[in-house]
């Protein structure tokens, strides 16, 4: 079997965070931390850039602007074209609208896309489910795994270094 990596229980969120600080001080770079809820300030201390979603859905929601723009002055002046009451043929007022719902539409669909392809998801099974203790995450566990292809990752070293900043239970992750 695969080692996948190793996976050690704290006591509380605090001590939780200053796991993660230690960790990501030590050089490790893939790791992660799962609580059964957020903990305020753990991205600072696991040392994780701001989410591009935010770029990903306002360049969506742009586009989406542009195109239901595009196709209305498209349609109305050149495939359509349409004298009605003495009005021009372009008047862009109309296309507030559809233009505003287009910007919405597309930007929703931006986040839906962006957060699923940044998660990597779907993933319908991921190898920390093969730890015993990993179910205690939703309940009541304070968890951080070191994955086994970090370039600090050693099974002896990484175990000694998880009981040196408070880890309990440590167990080696092995998956298929």
């Amino acid at each position: 079997m695969k080692t996948y990596g190793m996976i050690a229980e704290f006591s509380s969120p605090a001590a939780l965070m200053d796991a993660a600080k230690q960790v990501r001080t030590a050089g490790y770079s893939k790791f992660d931390c799962h609580s059964p809820f957020p903990i305020h300030g753990m991205d600072e201390a696991m040392g994780l850039k701001r989410s591009p979603v935010g770029y990903i859905v306002g360049g969506m929601a742009a586009l989406g602007a542009v195109i239901g723009f595009s196709l209305q002055t498209w349609v109305t002046t050149d495939a359509y074209p349409l004298v009605i009451s003495g009005k021009p043929l372009f008047s862009w007022q109309a296309y507030i609208i559809i233009t505003f719902a287009l910007f919405v539409l597309f930007g929703a669909f931006g986040a839906v896309i962006g957060m699923f392809r940044l998660n990597r998801l779907p993933r319908l099974h991921h190898p920390l489910f093969y730890s015993e203790q990993f179910a205690r995450v939703t309940d009541d566990g304070f968890m951080l795994h070191i994955e086994a292809d970090d370039t600090q990752f050693d099974e002896e070293k990484t175990e000694a270094f998880l009981a040196s900043v408070g880890g309990t239970n440590i167990e080696l992750v092995r998956g298929a």
